[in-house]
């Protein structure tokens, strides 16, 4: 059975969906990058994470090839980055977005980290973007506890519907502190890069022998059980990036994993969780 994630406002999403960052920036791979996303939603992969900082906008043009028809199908993610996150750029920023995704609206638009621009610029942005009906909902990405604290504390601040960090096994200083914090918020964490990044330590992550003695245990990849493990509260979205068929089938077959109990074991004593607070890690 597929796993779901609530957003606060109640909107009910799969807690697998699809990365494109370098996505649109090789015009070789276009197609190939079109269908797996096409492919990603036949499979349920609705949300798709994207940025007005890939490509400088290219990424978004690519999602916006790849929905063409099928808007209803997928929920829209995007971000603004941090020098564009105050008045009036915010709101033009937006409407760049908007014009590349050729869409009315972006269901979920983040801020992509934290900026010179004061975080209640931004919020009073994002609330009147929402307002006018450009975007649906908001959120912010590469928030630690202190800044998360400090957003609480505005006005219409709580109105943040969740927050991207980096999380996978070989990176769990979340689950310290932000993690318990926005999970008794109800805020979901998005997980970018859940199969880590860049080919080394991907390759480290995957070739772990406890993590292939558990694929094998459970007749999957390895890929796939480092991808379900992040997703197995129910409080994490995962939006891993694939460009081959049988990577998006994988992602999307993820969602269907259940861990045991001794399994969780077994991975927590190969990747051991936080004993204390780390610095939040960003690529």
């Amino acid at each position: 059975m597929s796993k779901h994630v609530k957003l606060k406002d109640g909107t009910e999403l799969p807690s697998i969906g699809q990365g494109t960052w370098l996505m649109g920036e090789n015009i070789s791979k276009k197609q190939d990058e079109i269908r797996a996303l096409q492919l990603g939603l036949d499979l349920g992969l609705k949300v798709i994470d994207t940025a007005e900082m890939y490509g400088e906008g290219l990424s978004e043009q690519l999602v916006g090839e790849a929905i063409k028809g099928r808007r209803d199908e997928a929920f829209l993610v995007s971000k603004v980055y941090p020098h564009n996150a105050g008045f009036p750029s915010i709101i033009k920023s937006c409407e760049n977005s908007l014009k590349r995704l050729e869409t009315d609206a972006i269901d979920l638009y983040l801020l992509h980290w934290r900026g010179g621009v004061p975080l209640s610029e931004t919020v009073e942005g994002m609330e009147k973007l929402k307002k006018d009906g450009k975007i649906k909902r908001w959120g912010i990405s590469n928030f630690d506890t202190a800044d998360m604290e400090e957003l609480w504390a505005l006005p219409d601040g709580e109105n943040a519907q969740a927050n991207q960090v980096l999380y996978h096994l070989g990176t769990r200083g979340i689950e310290f502190d932000l993690m318990p914090w926005q999970k008794q918020k109800q805020l979901p964490i998005m997980a970018y890069s859940p199969i880590a990044h860049g080919g080394r330590e991907r390759e480290r992550l995957l070739e772990n022998s406890v993590i292939k003695e558990v694929a094998t245990d459970y007749g999957v990849t390895p890929l796939q059980i480092a991808l379900a493990w992040t997703v197995r509260s129910g409080d994490v979205l995962s939006i891993p990036k694939a460009v081959q068929a049988q990577h998006v089938r994988q992602n999307a077959e993820a969602m269907s994993i259940e861990l045991s109990v001794e399994t969780l074991k077994q991975l927590d004593a190969a990747f051991q969780p936080p004993k204390t607070k780390q610095p939040l890690d960003i690529i």
